[in-house]
């Protein structure tokens, strides 16, 4: 009888050992693929390309040293406002501003690791626009229900819209471009127009057609971001919401962080970073006492990454 009860208690003990082993392995598991988080930036006067940092709660960001790709192309050689996302395949996709003025199109390049980069491109989106002036912050979503790219920036085409208070130089609208494979292209299209000088547009996709389009208001008076609601990401948008931010702010970009929607836009004006938490879009919360950047931080985008893609640009460096 004592024998079958230590054989029981050994074949419970067992099993208990088992399953914390099991459990413990899961937790482990879980937390090795747990995407981290990866904000794209630049370094004034962006001649030196590529910048990056990593975040593991989407609020605190540590910054990996250096640059890891160096423009290129365009007249200017620069690489302002990096815009990453990441495919269906894996493949992280880049778009960003060649030149401060002049120019007719924007950089691409793609890597599968942020370390090794394909040749890169300029992609002369605005090449049937003789007189256009410039061709700023691309922006790259990519759709997940058309299973394609959609990539958005502002231009200006002098005495194309109605000037308002704007200078024709400085009138600025959106236009878009959409591809499967960054080597055909549709053809570029108006994508919005509010009435207004519009840039640095980024694309939200809050749910099943229920998109969000965050965008600075440019005009003289209020350079300050809004947001506009849409059913597809290509619109159209409804009328832009009141201003969030305070005057003398741009380079909106947007990541969800848990149940909440975390806002960052470079504060240029004060000289600082802020961010904006929110569920709705609606109604906001402004956290940028939780935040902490890197200095001299300037505008990109925020991607995912897994450990192993962050332990290989750490140990690039």
């Amino acid at each position: 009888m004592l024998i079958r009860e230590i054989s029981v208690q050994f074949y419970i003990m067992k099993k208990i050992f088992i399953i914390v082993t099991l459990s413990l392995f899961a937790i482990s598991y879980s937390q090795k693929k747990k995407d981290l988080y990866l904000f794209t930036s630049f370094r004034e006067p962006a001649t030196e390309g590529l910048y990056l940092a990593y975040s593991e709660d989407g609020y605190n960001w540590k910054g990996l040293e250096g640059s890891f790709l160096k423009p290129e192309i365009g007249a200017s050689k620069i690489m302002r406002d990096p815009s990453i996302t990441k495919g269906a395949d894996g493949t992280y996709h880049m778009v960003w501003t060649t030149d401060w003025k002049g120019g007719n199109g924007f950089g691409y390049a793609s890597s599968k690791d942020l370390i090794h980069w394909s040749e890169q491109q300029y992609i002369p989106v605005m090449k049937s626009e003789p007189e256009v002036v410039n061709v700023w912050a691309p922006e790259i979503f990519y759709d997940d229900v058309k299973k394609e790219y959609i990539i958005i920036w502002a231009s200006t085409i002098p005495f194309r819209y109605p000037k308002g208070v704007e200078e024709e130089k400085n009138n600025h609208r959106m236009y878009y471009v959409t591809t499967k494979d960054f080597k055909t292209f549709s053809d570029t299209k108006l994508y919005y127009d509010p009435g207004f000088s519009v840039i640095d547009c980024v694309i939200v996709k809050k749910g099943k057609k229920d998109y969000v389009l965050v965008l600075k208001d440019n005009t003289r008076p209020m350079r300050n971001i809004k947001v506009a609601f849409g059913k597809s990401p290509l619109g159209p948008f409804e009328k832009p919401s009141k201003p969030l931010t305070e005057y003398l702010s741009e380079g909106p970009t947007v990541v969800k962080v848990g149940k909440n929607w975390l806002l960052y836009y470079d504060n240029y004006g004060s000289k600082n970073y802020k961010a904006l938490s929110t569920t709705d879009f609606v109604h906001f919360e402004d956290v940028s006492s939780k935040i902490s950047l890197p200095e001299g931080h300037k505008h990109g985008t925020i991607t995912t990454i897994s450990a192993d893609v962050l332990k290989g640009l750490i140990e690039k460096k």
